[in-house]
């Protein structure tokens, strides 16, 4: 199919080139409005026990909820003074209607905790009105603003929804801040890379088509199932990450290509793409199949957000691959050896692209080989001692810690924790019966549960009872998620099963639902992995060595990680406050994203590899060469891809400075460490047996096996 493509292409370059760009307006037409269809995308398992809860609590109380704290302060009047509540309930009056199921004041509820220490201030709960987070979001977004017209009062507003509202907004403007700082290194970076204007340009134009293209089939998903807006942060990653890889990888064989032919043949355009295609394209097919393969993986999980995070992921890599594969070699055909125009002074007079076989990544490959037990028992023994703190680690949820430290939200509830007294943590809990008497003896025995110091009706209705419980401490601490299954365990009237649901509640059923899918997703990676990388070199050593090349890297990565944000090192250096665990969910996403990015390096290095090995077979040599070959394009790729990615780690957002930090030092470390010290070392060692497979398989790779040559 490739090779009758190889021909279309070739023959019809400007026809494609045209199809292209009509089709890239359709999708930026298209696409652009995505971010109306986007809603925020929960972490909660739709089976769990805290949604169960959640759904029954609405359907017979509607929602009771926390989702908004107001906190109002005076510095002349405290709570009891008339005029204090009058303002507060003037504000109250002035929330749109339809908006809250439930505002409730201090003068309501005659809590004293609602007042702070000092008596100069106050809490009010909100409940927001809607079915669901979407139409939740909306009530969120008439709520707040009415609730800071409170007058001379001082108003912070703190609560899940006033974290989420905070996490969206800061969010933005980091990417924006990033890609500001961002964009002009990597512009830069790829004209001394590319050594032309012409060349230099294409990752961009790439980039933005699998950017808009990836939108615009979001926004046709969106028309089927829930996506998160949090899918759009993986488009902007993939996206040009990948387009900086494909771009490298396809133009630097079309130059390779293009530089062995004579300058006066009329065919020699047509022919190096054609050689560009039969090789560069096959192995950007099969490093895009193995991207979308590792995120799609990320669609086992039932969370919505994980699962938006597959979608953004798979249609990044469709459109940069369908990209890289029909409009930038249709350009390039157009323009020939004009793709070297604009060239930087320097790279004037002089080939930009050397047919070398023995430059210095070569000298380091046999230097490597050389001593390969050396180099691999020391490079493998450093990256375990790496990843030895991910051993320890703490999972846990996002609250508002992962804001910036003078963020409102923050600020809010800081204030909150300090100026209330303790700060403490709840669980609701639905009772599927309005008995007095069983009530009161279900809430005899849920007190006497450890660290509990209260549990109260909330309200009655329908044959059903709704408790709240609560505890002293965070609700993200292992204590308060041993409070949950502390109540859980405790039995119902007549020995019924009780739904408990809350913030520690929802954090006990995640971390549930991850372990219980994370070895089918790893499962799903390993297998489509084996698949792809045998068909692709016709062996199942390479695969295998492959995934565990991967984990090494990713597993120091995630001891990285740990390390810094779970166990608090290097807070005043990047500028965040330690909750003292890791957000369960991000690992989850950057183990994806890892996997595909390690496997897409791999196959460039591997292709090359097999390409050299059909030709001689002297494995030493093939590997040095190989190397030699991808050593200087997939080191370009990974810094121009950690330019990307270091942005992140410039986010106020503890988990993106997360994702930044852990994904920048995985990427290094395997496009450095892996691909030129452990790769050689192991080839070296294995030997003929780095292309076995048994039985009939080494037929059927012949007959049906895509092999980089020509």
């Amino acid at each position: 199919m490739l090779q009758r493509w190889t021909q279309f292409l070739v023959t019809r370059a400007r026809f494609v080139l045209v199809t292209g760009i009509i089709a890239t307006i359709a999708a930026a037409t298209y696409g652009i409005g995505v971010f109306d269809s986007l809603g925020q995308g929960g972490f909660d398992d739709k089976s769990s026990d805290s949604s169960q809860e959640l759904l029954r609590e609405q359907e017979v109380f509607g929602n009771t909820g926390v989702d908004v704290v107001a906190l109002y302060r005076s510095k002349t009047m405290t709570a009891d003074d008339p005029a204090f509540r009058a303002q507060v309930e003037k504000t109250i009056a002035g929330i749109p209607k339809g908006t809250t199921t439930s505002v409730l004041t201090p003068w309501d509820t005659h809590d004293p905790g609602m007042v702070s220490t000092d008596k100069h201030a106050v809490q009010v709960l909100v409940s927001l009105a809607g079915k669901d987070q979407n139409e939740q979001a909306d009530s969120n977004d008439l709520v707040m603003p009415a609730l800071k017209k409170s007058g001379d009062l001082s108003t912070d507003l703190a609560g899940p929804w006033a974290v989420y509202t905070g996490v969206n907004e800061t969010v933005s403007s980091d990417l924006a801040r990033a890609e500001s700082i961002t964009l002009p290194i990597v512009a830069i970076l790829s004209l001394l890379i590319f050594g032309s204007v012409v060349a230099a340009l294409m990752p961009v134009l790439v980039g933005a088509i699998s950017v808009l293209g990836a939108m615009a089939l979001v926004r046709l998903l969106t028309t089927f199932t829930e996506v998160s807006v949090f899918s759009i942060n993986v488009i902007t990653l993939l996206g040009m990450g990948l387009a900086i890889d494909y771009a490298l990888f396809v133009i630097s064989r079309f130059r390779e290509e293009l530089g062995k032919l004579p300058e006066d043949d009329p065919d020699a355009v047509r022919t190096a793409m054609g050689i560009t295609l039969r090789t560069a394209g096959r192995t950007v097919l099969f490093s895009g199949l193995t991207v979308a393969a590792a995120m799609s993986a990320l669609l086992i999980f039932p969370q919505a957000f994980l699962r938006s995070l597959g979608f953004g992921g798979i249609t990044a890599v469709i459109v940069g691959v369908v990209t890289a594969l029909t409009v930038l070699p249709a350009i390039l055909v157009l323009l020939g050896r004009r793709i070297d125009a604009g060239r930087l002074p320097w790279r004037r007079g002089r080939a930009v692209s050397v047919d070398n076989d023995h430059g210095a990544w070569a000298r380091l490959a046999h230097a490597v080989m050389r001593r390969p037990v050396v180099v691999m028992v020391v490079v493998t023994g450093a990256l375990l001692a790496i990843a030895s703190p991910f051993a320890g680690v703490k999972w846990g949820s996002v609250d508002y810690r992962v804001l910036p430290d003078d963020h409102p939200a923050h600020i809010a509830a800081t204030k909150l924790n300090e100026q209330f007294g303790q700060e403490k943590s709840t669980a609701n809990i639905v009772l599927e019966t309005a008995d007095k008497a069983e009530v009161a003896a279900y809430v005899e025995q849920a007190a006497q549960v450890d660290r509990v110091l209260d549990v109260r009706p909330v309200s009655t209705k329908r044959e059903t009872t709704l408790l709240r419980a609560t505890w002293s401490g965070n609700s993200q601490t292992s204590a308060s998620r041993r409070v949950v299954e502390d109540l859980r365990a405790v039995p119902g009237p007549n020995g019924d099963h009780v739904l408990v649901g809350g913030l520690s509640a929802d954090t006990v059923d995640l971390l549930a639902s991850i372990k219980s899918h994370l070895p089918w997703m790893l499962g799903i990676i390993a297998v489509v992995m084996m698949v792809l990388l045998f068909l692709a070199f016709g062996s199942l050593v390479l695969p295998i060595k492959a995934i565990a090349m991967n984990l090494l890297s990713i597993s120091a990565s995630f001891g990285v990680i740990t390390w810094i944000f779970a166990d608090g090192h290097l807070q005043g250096l990047l500028g965040y406050t330690s909750t003292g665990f890791l957000d369960a969910t991000q690992p989850i996403f950057m183990l994806a994203i890892l996997v595909g990015l390690s496997m897409d390096y791999e196959v460039f290095l591997l292709s090359r590899v097999r390409e050299q090995w059909d030709k001689t077979h002297d494995n030493t040599e093939a590997v040095a060469v190989g190397v030699q070959k991808t050593g200087r394009i997939i080191t370009s790729a990974a810094l121009l891809l950690a330019v990307v990615i270091g942005g992140f780690s410039t986010s106020g957002i503890v988990f993106m400075k997360m994702i930044g930090v852990g994904m920048l030092v995985a990427l290094l470390v395997d496009a450095t460490i892996v691909r030129a010290l452990l790769v050689p070392a192991t080839m070296k060692l294995l030997g003929r047996w780095n292309w076995w497979a048994p039985g009939p398989l080494p037929r059927l790779w012949e007959r049906y096996g895509v092999r980089e040559t020509a």
